[in-house]
Protein backbone atom coordinates (compact mmCIF):
# COMPACT_ATOMS: atom_id res chain seq x y z
CA UNK A 1 0.00 0.00 0.00
CA UNK A 2 2.80 2.27 0.59
CA UNK A 3 4.23 1.89 -2.65
CA UNK A 4 1.13 2.90 -4.03
CA UNK A 5 1.05 6.12 -2.44
CA UNK A 6 4.45 6.61 -2.83
CA UNK A 7 3.72 6.24 -6.45
CA UNK A 8 0.67 8.43 -6.66
CA UNK A 9 2.25 11.20 -5.35
CA UNK A 10 5.16 11.14 -7.95
CA UNK A 11 1.87 11.37 -10.44
CA UNK A 12 0.41 14.68 -8.97
CA UNK A 13 3.86 15.84 -8.82
CA UNK A 14 4.58 15.45 -12.19
CA UNK A 15 0.83 16.18 -13.31
CA UNK A 16 1.28 19.79 -10.98
CA UNK A 17 4.42 20.45 -12.56
CA UNK A 18 2.96 19.39 -16.21
CA UNK A 19 -0.12 22.13 -15.54
CA UNK A 20 2.02 24.57 -14.05
CA UNK A 21 4.61 24.84 -16.84
CA UNK A 22 2.00 24.64 -19.62
CA UNK A 23 0.21 27.68 -17.58
CA UNK A 24 3.38 29.69 -17.07
CA UNK A 25 3.90 29.11 -20.94
CA UNK A 26 0.63 30.28 -22.19
CA UNK A 27 0.96 33.26 -19.92
CA UNK A 28 4.72 34.45 -21.20
CA UNK A 29 3.35 34.06 -24.97
CA UNK A 30 0.54 35.97 -24.89
CA UNK A 31 2.78 38.32 -22.46
CA UNK A 32 5.02 38.46 -25.76
CA UNK A 33 2.85 38.41 -28.93
CA UNK A 34 1.19 41.21 -26.62
CA UNK A 35 4.22 43.29 -26.18
CA UNK A 36 5.43 42.61 -29.60
CA UNK A 37 1.82 44.45 -30.94
CA UNK A 38 2.32 47.22 -29.03
CA UNK A 39 5.54 47.94 -30.40
CA UNK A 40 4.12 47.84 -33.81
CA UNK A 41 1.81 50.14 -33.19
CA UNK A 42 4.03 52.81 -31.13
CA UNK A 43 7.53 51.63 -31.89
CA UNK A 44 8.76 55.21 -30.25
CA UNK A 45 7.51 53.08 -26.86
CA UNK A 46 9.65 49.90 -27.23
CA UNK A 47 12.02 50.34 -24.61
CA UNK A 48 9.62 50.66 -21.82
CA UNK A 49 6.95 47.81 -23.37
CA UNK A 50 10.21 45.61 -23.28
CA UNK A 51 11.30 46.40 -19.95
CA UNK A 52 7.50 45.99 -18.43
CA UNK A 53 7.60 42.69 -20.39
CA UNK A 54 10.21 41.58 -18.54
CA UNK A 55 9.29 42.06 -15.43
CA UNK A 56 6.39 40.76 -15.98
CA UNK A 57 7.43 37.20 -17.29
CA UNK A 58 10.52 37.57 -14.29
CA UNK A 59 7.45 37.58 -12.21
CA UNK A 60 5.62 34.36 -14.06
CA UNK A 61 8.87 32.69 -14.04
CA UNK A 62 9.19 33.37 -10.66
CA UNK A 63 5.70 31.80 -9.68
CA UNK A 64 6.27 28.52 -11.95
CA UNK A 65 9.44 27.92 -9.71
CA UNK A 66 7.59 28.19 -6.16
CA UNK A 67 5.13 26.00 -7.55
CA UNK A 68 7.41 23.55 -9.07
CA UNK A 69 9.22 23.71 -5.69
CA UNK A 70 5.81 22.80 -4.10
CA UNK A 71 5.78 20.12 -6.45
CA UNK A 72 8.92 18.15 -5.66
CA UNK A 73 8.65 18.70 -1.97
CA UNK A 74 5.03 17.42 -2.22
CA UNK A 75 6.57 14.45 -4.47
CA UNK A 76 9.16 13.72 -1.59
CA UNK A 77 7.42 13.51 1.78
Amino acid sequence: MENLNLGLAYLAAGIGAGITIIGASFGIGKLAASAMDASGRQPEAAGQIRTSMLIAAALIEGATFFALAICIILATK
